[in-house]
């Protein structure tokens, strides 16, 4: 396997873990958008609250143009990146993408153990219903790719399926 493999969908449902081995595992270059935005501009907190969020978007969009027209790679994506239809368009061009989904009280507990920075979604009063609401919202953005579901799986199963698929 040679190809291109795109991970999308919203926090906590494994992209970056998936990402990393599903990788290892196909002998490809794992690439995370956040942490190579993070790399060259800062942390996405930061970026936020110094210039806006148009600002990273714009980042990102920088980001998937750059990796577009790339081969051997498996890229775990921010959870809206791929929501732009811009960005949805050139990776999906050279890409095979996957969605990976889980329930909200699954993101939430997994969001809600994970070390690093705060996620402002869980300083809202009623964090599940939150991520249950902008699930909802995004929907039918992510429903236009191929979904993994993820909740009680480990991330091994998770990414054995989508070799599976890609075979």
């Amino acid at each position: 396997m040679t190809g291109n493999v795109v991970l999308t969908g919203f926090m906590g449902t494994g992209k970056s873990e998936v990402g990393r081995l599903l990788a290892e595992t196909l002998g490809l270059e794992w690439i995370d958008t956040d942490q190579l935005i993070e790399s060259r501009h800062g942390p996405i907190m930061e970026i936020f609250a110094s210039s806006g969020e148009e600002a990273f978007r714009d980042m990102e969009r920088d980001v998937t143009a750059e990796l577009a027209d790339r081969t051997g790679l498996v890229i775990s994506t921010g959870g809206r990146l791929m929501l732009d239809p811009d960005n949805a368009d050139l990776l999906a061009r050279r890409f095979r993408v996957f969605c990976l989904a889980a329930c909200a009280d699954e993101v939430f507990r997994r969001v809600s153990i994970q070390d690093g920075p705060e996620r402002p979604l869980l300083a809202h009063h009623h964090p599940v219903q939150r991520i249950a609401d902008l699930l909802s919202e995004r929907a039918a953005g992510y429903a236009q790719f191929e979904q993994v579901d993820t909740d009680d799986r480990t991330v091994a199963d998770v990414v054995a399926e989508i070799v599976r698929r890609l075979e």
